[in-house]
């Protein structure tokens, strides 16, 4: 039986986040918690509910963003067998063990605000994961500065090495405000690298009223899960790219599931999907 985790300051949605990949054999079941797999049975049927009336609910861009964004790291990984991964906001997130399993030579970093830190490290101790490639260290994205900065958890990785940076689930519980200053940092701390890939999941609010509404219906149900306020940034992929340039990164590719439904078993949607991943670069396309 797998060992349980004292989630007592955990969020809802890592909870419930982790159990989506557990149930979905995407984690391994030593990252299951009990109040993870409660919230998965509360929200059954409010997940179907939303399968049936909108085409999608928050298991189908929960999945579709996790596949995405594993797909865009592995296609690095045969670009650079020694990339440098720094995975932000790690949560109950099994990529890190998973990838560090199927490449050894890559770097994996796992980080997250202190006690969430706290508590993977001990999980990945228990399963023997830890050591000089795959190590969990403390972050703060609003920091500017400082040890547990971003710029200062960068600085600590090979120089000469390219890095990707992933944050899935995190920017849309900031505003946009709020979240640029972390991306301007970022960018110039990735600029230092031979290669800079910053990975993210984002959620546009498209020129599409029934798009939007269907969004918004979801994001407040997110909110509700996550007793915070649901941000959505971005009206169109112009408008992204727009953005990530004016903050540093040389490019920003954006990547819609849709386009990998013939290579990924991803599940799918009635409609348009809701999420997208973002990929900015500071380094060669």
């Amino acid at each position: 039986m797998p060992q349980r985790l004292d989630t007592s300051s955990i969020s809802f949605t890592a909870l419930y986040t982790g159990q989506v990949w557990v149930r979905n054999g995407l984690s391994s079941a030593d990252f299951q918690t009990r109040a993870g797999a409660l919230l998965y049975h509360a929200m059954t049927p409010f997940e179907a509910a939303g399968k049936q009336l909108l085409g999608g609910n928050i298991r189908t861009f929960l999945l579709q963003r996790h596949y995405l964004i594993d797909a865009r790291l592995q296609s690095l990984i045969q670009r650079y067998p020694d990339l440098q991964i720094l995975e932000i906001a790690c949560g109950l997130s099994p990529r890190g063990y998973r990838f560090r399993q199927q490449h050894s030579g890559i770097t994996y970093v796992e980080a997250d605000l202190p006690d969430m830190a706290r508590r993977k490290r001990r999980l990945l101790a228990r399963l023997g994961a830890l050591g000089d490639r795959h190590r969990v260290e403390t972050v703060n994205i609003l920091l500017e500065q400082g040890e547990d900065s971003v710029p200062a958890l960068l600085a600590r990785f090979a120089p000469d090495k390219p890095v990707a940076v992933v944050t899935e689930g995190l920017i849309n519980y900031f505003s946009l405000t709020s979240i640029s200053p972390f991306w301007q940092r970022l960018a110039a701390s990735l600029a230092g690298f031979p290669d800079g890939r910053y990975l993210t999941d984002n959620y546009p609010l498209y020129a599409n009223r029934r798009f939007q509404r269907t969004l918004k219906t979801l994001g407040g149900l997110l909110g509700v899960l996550s007793r915070s306020q649901v941000s959505f940034h971005f009206d169109s992929d112009e408008e992204s790219r727009a953005h990530f340039r004016a903050l540093g990164f040389q490019d920003l590719d954006i990547h819609d599931p849709a386009d990998y439904y013939q290579r990924l078993p991803i599940p799918r949607t009635r409609r348009t999907p809701m999420v997208r991943v973002l990929e900015a670069r500071t380094g060669p396309a």
